[in-house]
């Protein structure tokens, strides 16, 4: 398998790129979404592969059915994959349980806090960040008993500012929450337009919210051999796609 990306967390984990799996045509090779029109053999196998990259079991890894929200799941055993909750993050404190959000374009943010045993996951594209996902996250993780000041956090590889052009109604709903956030608009290429600051907008949210943050500064849209992309797909007229998967664990 193609090494993953890995970022200063206390914990195990890795941004897995597109490389290294079995998948084919559009969704090659280590499409990791359980929710797309892949062979679905082919999914669990790219799935076990990441876990076995981590050092876990393929039963280790635990996933959701992502809706753009801000609800959290806590986890406390692996559920069968045709039961994953409805939801855009995870925490636990169990031990030797891998968090698994998939994305792409959205960030995907992985959440530790060393000392407490607690880590966390969430799947933050534009309106779930807006809505709050990652403090809902970092909530979640303090009634397992994290401390915001010692939970360290990483945005994972994401559409990047010079790929996102993005129109009134997302810039409207951004400046609705905080207008100082217009500092994360570009002028556009276009008459009404604007280049959004995804990763930025979310590592200024985290820090807002009193969490040690930074971003692995990887644009999807711009590395097609290393990722998938739903923007770059939409450019090229549409179809499906692959995701990558981002996951975290407690040491077992």
């Amino acid at each position: 398998m193609t090494p993953f990306l890995t970022a200063s967390l206390p914990a195990p984990h890795g941004f897995f790129t597109r490389r290294g799996g079995v998948s084919a045509g559009r969704f090659a090779s280590l499409n990791c979404s359980l929710s797309g029109r892949d062979d679905p053999d082919a999914v669990r196998e790219n799935r076990a592969r990441a876990a076995q990259a981590l050092d876990l079991q393929p039963a280790a890894l635990v996933g959701l059915t992502q809706v753009h929200g801000i609800e959290v799941a806590t986890v406390t055993d692996p559920w069968p994959e045709d039961a994953r909750p409805k939801a855009d993050a995870m925490v636990t404190d169990r031990p030797g349980l891998l968090l698994g959000i998939v994305t792409g374009d959205c960030a995907p943010v992985i959440f530790a806090d060393e000392r407490a045993g607690v880590v966390g996951a969430a799947h933050a594209g534009w309106r779930g960040a807006v809505a709050g996902v990652l403090e809902e996250t970092i909530a979640a993780m303090e009634r397992l008993g994290a401390a915001r000041a010692r939970i360290a956090a990483a945005v994972g590889p994401c559409i990047g500012q010079a790929s996102y052009e993005v129109g009134p109604d997302l810039r409207d709903a951004v400046l609705a929450h905080d207008a100082a956030h217009a500092r994360f608009f570009a002028p556009g290429r276009r008459e009404d337009r604007w280049q959004f600051d995804l990763p930025g907008y979310c590592l200024a949210r985290l820090s807002a919210a009193g969490v040690t943050a930074s971003w692995i500064g990887r644009d999807t849209l711009a590395e097609e051999d290393a990722f998938f992309s739903h923007r770059r797909s939409t450019l090229a007229g549409g179809g499906p796609i692959g995701h990558q998967l981002s996951a975290i664990a407690l040491p077992a």
